[in-house]
């Protein structure tokens, strides 16, 4: 009879770990696709700036805002997208340390996952012996 309480105890526990396991899974998957989305505004900020540094002084720059095209300074629109590419390579910069985090956490459960399974398979072999003995 303690021996079943050890499997069932086990087997709460493996469940546990694969709970939070798999929370962690898609904390990491959502980091991915959100590294996916500041690439993609990083490039496009990328060309931006390429076209903007080809424009010259005199040239006029509009801005899309809303169905509104609004005139803007030459100098005015350089600095915005810089600030732009420097907030988006910020945001990259945290996105990639909380992969990282979230990479070990996983190798973690990974491991405790693993030792689970086999105290679960012990404990099952030694409850089918002790039931054989019975």
């Amino acid at each position: 009879m303690r021996i079943v309480k050890m499997v069932e105890e086990i087997q709460k526990k493996l469940q546990a770990e694969i709970d939070k396991f798999n929370q962690v899974q898609k904390d990491y998957n959502k980091a991915l696709r959100t590294r996916q989305i500041l690439d993609g505004q990083l490039n496009e900020n990328i060309a931006v700036k390429k076209e903007l540094d080809l424009l010259k002084s005199e040239d006029e720059v509009y801005k899309l805002i809303g169905p509104c095209l609004i005139k803007q300074y030459l100098d005015e629109a350089k600095q915005n997208v810089s600030k732009r590419m420097d907030y988006i390579s910020s945001e990259l910069s945290r996105t990639e340390e909380l992969i990282a985090t979230l990479d070990k956490k996983q190798d973690a459960h990974r491991e405790t996952l693993e030792k689970l399974q086999q105290m679960f398979q012990q404990a099952q072999v030694k409850a089918s012996l002790a039931g054989t003995k019975a």
